[in-house]
């Protein structure tokens, strides 16, 4: 039994690696691809947890082992206090209902060959919630949370436009009333007015039911609106974590500095602060020993060769894997006068304006 204090998710020590076989006939292990490596986070109930980096950190690798859909190399998940792992395939069933995942693709992710009712009520029926007149029931309740008629229900996914096929995915995961939605990426393949609404119904929906969500993106305007907390990966690992006041203010480790100074400006006169790494991103089938930013950061000494840093608590709440992040000078990326007019506040502006507006039915 859990408690109100119980985190919704707790992640200690999550571990994914995959393996790299070489043969035909007879097959033989001849490394291994660590995709997520030692990852612990907590999320409390009614709170976002974002996790950003660029592409290949392993984001969407460690939601997919959360949820079961990939079997962990190491570690603990636990939902509301009990361990997930080790469950039976009717006890992971059953925990899956209340744990549901949003997917990055509103085209992909829904089968062409059923209908809207069809789609919504196939997890009533699987998990024993309703069947015949009331899962008609609850499939017209759910089109008219997410912003949908009662009409859409006799139609295909084909009929729809992006967004309105991501509202549809938004009510297949509340149909079984969860206490945490993973949303992978939920925004990108959207355009942009497109994603205001989505971002936008999703923070509804989270007070009116209560929900968690873990918020995998890599666009930080999404991220600064959506977020209660953000953590930053990078190659397989956690680098940062902290509120998202904290981390867009005062971020301490060198990845999530570049990784701030990256967000674009229009004018090509305003004093910018990007910081360019050099290198590419190594790869995680051989990762650099000790801190694996290492080979790009432009504050890396001896030690960071040779001992991998640990998530050590930088005040505050916020908790920076960097040896030396004390005497970093502190970059504070974003600033309002050096962003004014830029595509990052034109989007948050978006978002805004989109909320006072109310979350409308896209065309």
């Amino acid at each position: 039994m859990s408690d109100v204090t119980t985190p919704v998710l707790k992640v200690e020590n999550l571990t994914k690696h995959f393996p790299v076989r070489r043969g035909v006939v007879i097959q033989r292990t001849i490394g291994k691809v660590q995709a997520v490596d030692d990852v612990s986070f907590e999320i409390k109930r009614g709170e976002t947890l974002a996790l950003v980096g660029e592409s290949g950190c392993g984001k969407s690798t460690t939601g997919r082992v959360i949820l079961g859909l990939m079997p962990a190399t190491g570690g603990s998940v636990q939902f509301k206090g009990e361990e997930m792992a080790g469950l039976s395939q009717g006890a992971l069933r059953r925990m899956r209902r209340h744990i549901q995942i949003i997917f990055q693709d509103p085209y992909a992710s829904l089968n062409p060959r059923m209908t809207v009712a069809q789609i919504l009520a196939e997890p009533l029926s699987v998990h024993g919630i309703a069947e015949g007149s009331a899962a008609d029931a609850r499939v017209r309740e759910l089109l008219q949370v997410v912003g949908l008629l009662p009409e859409h229900a006799r139609r295909y996914p084909h009929q729809f436009s992006g967004g309105q096929r991501q509202r549809i995915g938004i009510a297949r995961a509340l149909a079984v009333n969860p206490d945490l939605i993973v949303c992978d990426e939920p925004v990108s393949a959207l355009d942009v007015s497109i994603q205001a609404q989505v971002v936008n119904l999703l923070q509804n929906l989270q007070r009116q039911f209560g929900l968690s969500y873990l918020f995998i993106a890599h666009d930080l305007a999404v991220v600064k609106h959506i977020s209660d907390r953000v953590a930053v990966m990078y190659l397989g690992k956690l680098v940062e974590i902290a509120d998202k006041r904290t981390l867009y203010a005062m971020p301490r480790h060198p990845y999530t500095q570049a990784l701030l100074s990256a967000i674009p400006t229009p004018d090509p006169t305003s004093a910018t602060q990007r910081i360019i790494l050099e290198g590419d991103v190594p790869s995680p089938l051989n990762p650099p020993k000790g801190c694996r930013f290492h080979t790009r950061c432009r504050y890396a000494q001896p030690r960071c060769s040779a001992e991998e840093p640990l998530l050590r608590d930088a005040g505050g709440g916020q908790r920076v894997a960097c040896h030396f992040f004390e005497t970093i000078p502190t970059a504070v990326s974003i600033k309002p006068a050096d962003t004014a007019g830029s595509k990052f506040d034109l989007r948050l502006a978006a978002f805004e304006a989109a909320k006072k507006r109310g979350a409308t039915v896209d065309a």
